[in-house]
């Protein structure tokens, strides 16, 4: 089975294809594509492939401009750091849609409901198989929290997520670190905030901090399978991710 990645990040386009290879043997990578210009280069002089993975921004702009300028039958499956294109990904025929850092087990998912649809095309329509799955989608078009208003003495003064650099709560307050070292209460739970960040950049190390990419400087391995984290701002208390959660910290490290 020919698969072809469209991917403009190499060490995310290295990684896709053996996490495909690890759950596929059968799938064979024809080709590693950065842009829409290479794309269409490769498709006026190759076979359209079994599947395409592909992710969405690209250097050149978004993937989409690929598949409504060339007829391609090939299924898609996109990857990507942002989830506002679901519904756009799903009119043109993608079976699915992969949120970075794509996990092993999600993958796998997707590479099995490809061929679960493949294998019963003959006898069901694709399209109402396609709508399924919009339905299906519980976060198409979800908006994540980008600015907090918060409270400097008598003004509030809003705080855009580039500005943060991570969360903490202490004695039942939550706390908003910025980058500078600012501090400022906020008026939600670390569950709250946990559901209403954007994954990408943020991820929540424990109980106490949810921490965003940028304020991670350095990781040390712990004892029996944890890690300990270098923060900027320097915390008040040592950051620990439990063993549980280190695979899946170091997959959002790496994107």
């Amino acid at each position: 089975m020919k698969v072809l990645v469209i991917e403009d990040e190499y060490p995310a386009a290295e990684r896709l294809s053996r996490m495909i290879q690890k759950t596929d043997e059968r799938m064979q990578i024809v080709g590693v594509l950065e842009s829409i210009e290479a794309a269409k280069r490769w498709f006026a002089t190759n076979e359209a492939p079994d599947l395409i993975f592909s992710d969405i921004q690209l250097s050149d702009g978004l993937s989409f401009v690929i598949f409504d300028e060339i007829d391609i039958q090939s299924p898609i499956i996109f990857t990507t750091s942002y989830d506002e294109y679901a519904i756009k990904a799903f009119k043109v025929k993608s079976i699915d849609y992969l949120l970075k850092p794509i996990k092993q087990t999600e993958l796998a998912a997707a590479i099995h409901k490809f061929r679960s649809l493949t294998g019963a095309a003959e006898s069901r329509d694709y399209s109402l198989k396609i709508q399924s799955l919009l339905d299906a989608l519980p976060s198409a078009g979800r908006k994540y929290k980008v600015r907090f208003l918060v409270k400097q003495q008598e003004q509030l003064m809003p705080i855009h997520e580039n500005e943060i650099a991570y969360f903490f709560t202490a004695n039942e307050l939550v706390c908003m670190v910025c980058h500078d070292n600012q501090q400022f209460l906020v008026d939600y739970t670390m569950e709250e905030l946990e559901k209403m960040l954007n994954p990408v950049h943020f991820f929540r190390l424990n109980r106490q901090v949810i921490a965003a990419l940028p304020s991670v400087r350095k990781i040390h391995k712990y004892f029996n399978g944890k890690l300990k984290l270098d923060l900027s701002p320097v915390p008040a208390q040592e950051i620990i991710i439990s063993r549980d959660k280190a695979t899946r910290f170091k997959e959002w490290v790496e994107g």
